[in-house]
């Protein structure tokens, strides 16, 4: 499929551009979250790691659109706009749902052909053989507040706003909607190695249930418990930047394929 410089750049933000980077870590949001998420990210890593932020539709600037309420669809249109960074290795980074995207998208990656993602960081998510019976996307808004209260990371403001939250709703309703009805392919494993990242307390990952990522690939897979709740990467950003900055040291610069916008 044919895209144009302006359509990928609706969905990669690039805030600390890195031209001679060795390696770009694609970040792939949370339920209801957005690329500038990962600002912070970006600017610790430049210049030796350049970051892609991810923007779903229906957030933010592309609020008119509607969001995506399907894993694979996400992963699909992901994939299809990062054929356009192929120059040089990609690691991928995913919080939460954007743990389970970054796992669907390497598998994606493989079936097209492309090299493996050198890395993938799935933080603050069980692995994807691992299901509760979650049903948030079917509850009413006063119950996706407070289920959005309760996790953290969500501007208190904000969810006190009626006039934002009528404008917002939608694409977090569609994000749940699309991780809690995700079922994984059983049998398939990543050639990438994997690291891990959960919050000791997080209510919606146990230990065991993140140390289960290691089932999903055949190369090397790696869990750091870290003291927090479900946004513990918030408070813990130093540690996961110094293991990101050590498990990609070693990344070698690749030949220019072609496709940078």
């Amino acid at each position: 499929m044919h895209q144009t410089a302006e359509h990928v750049e609706q969905w990669v933000r690039r805030f600390q551009p890195a031209p001679d980077a060795r390696v770009r870590l694609v970040c792939l949001p949370h339920a209801g979250g957005s690329a500038s998420f990962f600002f912070p990210v970006a600017k610790a890593l430049a210049p030796a790691v350049e970051v892609l932020g991810v923007q779903y539709p229906g957030r933010q600037d592309r609020r008119h659109e509607p969001p995506l309420d399907s894993i694979d669809a996400l992963a699909g249109r992901i994939l299809e706009v990062l054929r356009h960074f192929d120059d040089r290795p990609l690691a991928l980074l995913g919080h939460s749902m954007g743990a389970i995207i970054g796992y669907e998208l390497a598998l994606r990656m493989a079936d097209a052909g492309l090299p493996a993602p050198v890395h993938l960081f799935a933080s603050g998510r069980r692995a994807p053989s691992r299901y509760r019976d979650d049903d948030v996307h079917d509850v009413s808004d006063d119950r996706l507040v407070a289920e959005l209260r309760k996790l953290g990371g969500s501007d208190a403001a904000m969810l006190a706003d009626p006039e934002l939250l009528e404008m917002i709703l939608p694409a977090i309703r569609g994000d749940y909607r699309a991780v809690e009805t995700y079922r994984h392919e059983p049998g398939r494993k990543l050639d990438c190695p994997i690291t891990a990242f959960t919050g000791d307390r997080d209510p919606r990952v146990s230990v065991a249930e993140a140390r289960a990522w290691a089932e999903h690939t055949t190369g090397p897979a790696e869990l750091r418990v870290l003291p927090g709740g479900h946004f513990f990467l918030v408070d813990q950003a130093a540690a996961m930047i110094a293991t990101m900055t050590e498990k990609l040291a070693g990344v070698a610069l690749t030949g220019s394929t072609g496709g940078n916008p």
